[in-house]
């Protein structure tokens, strides 16, 4: 069965109008090109749908009950139609991402909430999750923005975009580490540290920079959430080392912060989406967005 839009509008519209001369008019057609389409989808259906003469148009039984069908499918892809030109026109959408947690409550709400008051009809939905479900995330498609940290060797992704994260030191306002001239690894590795969960981008940057240096960290907890890592800071349990973009830094009026004085503590921050796959409209929008909340 071949059935054309053309062939259903020039039907509902004869129904409707119950005139073929008005219906011509209302479709920009002639009157045999709208009796052709007509026929064609007659033919097409093998059943009558219309009983014609010089003077009246009458829907046949068959035709009644295929015209109220016909319109409310006509009425279904007007709706699709001008709700994906709304799309295309970047009018409302919903942009999904997933980030990780320094970034979702640092940049991230700011980017959010600068993007909506321009483009009020936009919902976000938002993922705050560790790198490694950022790329199960992305790669399954159920975001289409991935904001990650460390290095990137996944051939079926792709960066969009990169910035840099500086590591910095946590501690309590009154401990000596403050005073010293330069935080360097060697100062790091004469303190008892927080240390976050090894599946964490954090805590392979740490992790590298030791190595690298052929030195080993004094380990006092470890910690899952950037929070709980503040919270044992404050408890005295030893110093974390989180990055710059981490809010939780700035939470604790008695903690301060310095960065680390060496070039191996400083965390790649990548944007990243699904390789061979197209954004959505306002998800393309708001990337440049993003992208300036992560250089600032």
């Amino acid at each position: 069965m071949d059935l054309s839009l053309r062939q259903i509008r020039a039907f509902v519209s004869v129904a409707h109008l119950k005139s073929f001369t008005r219906a011509a008019s209302v479709l920009h057609l002639s009157q045999p090109a709208l009796t052709v389409q007509i026929r064609r989808l007659e033919e097409a259906l093998a059943v009558r749908l219309l009983d014609r003469n010089t003077r009246t148009v009458e829907l046949t039984r068959v035709g009644r009950e295929l015209a109220p069908v016909f319109q409310r499918l006509l009425r279904e892809l007007d709706t699709v139609v001008i709700d994906t030109r709304d799309l295309a026109a970047k009018r409302y959408g919903v942009i999904r991402i997933a980030a990780l947690p320094s970034v979702a409550a640092g940049p991230l709400p700011d980017a959010i909430a600068a993007f909506r008051e321009a483009n009020p009809r936009v919902t976000f939905v938002l993922k705050d999750v560790i790198t490694k479900r950022v790329l199960s995330l992305v790669r399954t498609e159920e975001v289409d923005l991935g904001v990650m940290g460390g290095d990137f060797v996944e051939p079926d992704l792709e960066v969009l975009h990169t910035a840099q994260d500086r590591m910095h030191v946590v501690f309590p306002a009154e401990h000596p580490i403050g005073t010293v001239p330069e935080i360097t690894l060697d100062v790091l590795a004469n303190h008892p540290l927080i240390l976050m969960d090894p599946d964490t981008s954090v805590r392979a940057i740490v992790d590298g920079a030791f190595i690298a240096a052929g030195r080993l960290p004094i380990p006092a907890c470890e910690a899952t959430y950037m929070m709980t890592a503040v919270g044992m800071v404050r408890a005295g349990l030893g110093l974390a080392i989180l990055p710059a973009s981490a809010r939780e830094i700035r939470a604790e009026p008695s903690l301060r912060s310095r960065p680390i004085d060496e070039p191996g503590f400083e965390r790649p921050v990548l944007v990243i989406k699904k390789a061979g796959r197209t954004l959505p409209p306002m998800t393309e929008s708001f990337l440049v967005q993003l992208k300036g909340a992560l250089q600032a």
